[in-house]
């Protein structure tokens, strides 16, 4: 039979807590993961429009921060697409 330690720290929680404890780390992990900056595809459908008008508005106001790499190419950052979305009046549904 094999030799096992007999002084093995045990960490004892509540399955709710686990499970909380597993989210959080599981949302840190996807965060972490995530490119900071997007494409206009990617930005457009964070924000759930189809109208570049209303996108560039978006951007020609400073609502949402870009970065132009070359002449026709241009990312925008994710987080500041997620603030604005959090900042934007809510809708009734």
């Amino acid at each position: 039979m094999a030799d096992f330690p007999t002084n093995v720290p045990v960490i004892c929680v509540e399955s709710r807590t686990f499970n909380a404890l597993v989210k959080a780390l599981a949302k840190e992990i996807r965060d972490d993961d995530l490119d900071p900056w997007i494409d206009e595809k990617e930005s457009m459908r964070l924000l759930r429009i189809t109208s570049k008008t209303t996108f560039q508005k978006y951007r020609d106001t400073g609502d949402i921060d870009f970065r132009r790499l070359s002449s026709k190419h241009i990312v925008y950052r994710r987080q500041s697409i997620l603030d604005f979305i959090e900042s934007s009046p809510k809708t009734k549904e």
